[in-house]
């Protein structure tokens, strides 16, 4: 391919592990915003073992090479035999696919893998310069045809990435997380100042039972990231996937790869009971948003795993000027602790024609009920409603 001005030769590969491409180009396309696209992470979740072709992950991360043949745009995309470590539900659509005759799987998925977390998915180095994504979307849809795959989903875009796929024909879904916003405070109780009395004492009552109960919390980053406390987490992070009926995604070296290679995107946060540990939450911090990822305990207290996930990530982002908490799939509970509710995005590309008609029919009616929920939702809102001027 060639520039439209016909100077430069572009030049796209496709490289089936991430540790064969040099970090500082890759992340160099990716910026410092977001944790989850670093090379540093996506690389941990490879080299560890969570994200190989015998968990159903087979990296096909695209590069397309610009001027002077350095890489000017990537993405990490995935084939993949199951929908499993997704977040944005197509089992219905591989049910429905396979009873008409079709194999749905495999399919190719741009995502970063168990990371229900909005952030980039076309990296360009140049953003400003559109046809870098131009070139990255014809990619992954060559990609797909190569493969000759049922179809091809990226999960979890921006907005301005979601609506460019959309342009470019993809199919565009939305689905509803649970996020907390920075609306400029400077502490805790200023945040609390803004909900009606009622749910404001909720949480005041709920944080002093945590004390009550004799529960210290500890915030850890950098240096003090030791494999003692990740032994600790990831026992409980295991424990609570059992609990669940899952399946335990990550292995025990990523969560010392990450502490390694990322440590001061990490915050993990420990509970001790009588000088024991008893519980944690891992959270990852990007430029303007805190990320709650995984939590786990070995016994039960009442109230800990809001303050935990909840409140102790609240507080960070008021001290450190972030303006989003993200904390993860699902959770309608979130909303009386002031995360509410707020559209994430995806969009596919279905190969077939006739199955393409009826996921788009599909999705006219779901948008409406995605769009139905958020507003009913935002009707339990714990802030308090501003006076009409």
């Amino acid at each position: 391919m060639r520039m439209p001005d016909g100077r430069v030769e572009i030049t796209v590969k496709i490289i089936d592990k991430i540790r064969d491409i040099p970090s500082k180009d890759w992340d160099a396309c990716a910026g410092e915003d977001n944790p989850f696209v670093t090379h540093a992470f996506l690389s941990a979740l490879e080299e560890s073992g969570s994200v190989t072709n015998n968990t159903g992950w087979l990296p096909q991360h695209i590069l397309v090479y610009g001027e002077n043949n350095q890489i000017a745009a990537c993405m990490p995309i995935y084939l993949k035999n199951h929908s499993y470590g997704e977040y944005i539900f197509d089992w219905g659509w591989a049910d429905a696919y396979n009873k008409a005759g079709g194999n749905y799987y495999p399919k190719l998925q741009a995502a970063v893998p168990f990371t229900p977390a909005t952030g980039p998915r076309m990296l360009v180095k140049d953003s400003s310069s559109d046809y870098y994504y131009q070139v990255l979307m014809r990619g992954i849809i060559q990609l797909a045809q190569k493969h000759n795959v049922s179809s091809l989903h990226v999960t979890f875009p921006p907005k301005d990435q979601w609506d460019k796929l959309g342009a470019a024909g993809f199919i565009k879904r939305t689905s509803k997380q649970f996020h907390w916003e920075n609306r400029g405070y400077n502490s805790f109780d200023d945040f609390l100042s803004e909900l009606t009395s009622r749910k404001r004492k909720a949480i005041k009552k709920e944080r002093r039972q945590i004390k009550d109960q004799g529960i210290v919390l500890k915030r850890l980053s950098g240096k003090e990231l030791t494999e003692d406390y990740w032994d600790t987490f990831y026992q409980y992070y295991s424990d609570t996937i059992d609990r669940k009926w899952g399946h335990s995604y990550l292995t025990r070296d990523f969560f010392s790869i990450l502490g390694e290679t990322m440590p001061d995107f990490v915050l993990l946060i420990i509970a001790k009971h009588k000088g024991k540990r008893v519980a944690g939450a891992l959270n990852l911090i990007g430029s303007d948003t805190i990320f709650g990822r995984n939590w786990g305990c070995s016994e039960d207290f009442k109230f800990l795993h809001f303050e935990a996930c909840y409140y102790q990530a609240i507080e960070f982002a008021i001290e450190n000027k972030l303006h989003w908490v993200e904390a993860g799939a699902q959770g309608p509970h979130k909303i009386q602790r002031g995360y509410l509710p707020r559209e994430v995005y995806s969009a596919h590309w279905i190969a077939d024609p006739k199955f393409c008609e009826a996921v788009k029919q599909f999705i006219v009616h779901e948008r409406k009920e995605v769009d139905y929920e958020i507003s009913g939702l935002m009707e339990y809102s714990p802030y308090r409603k501003k006076a009409s001027t």
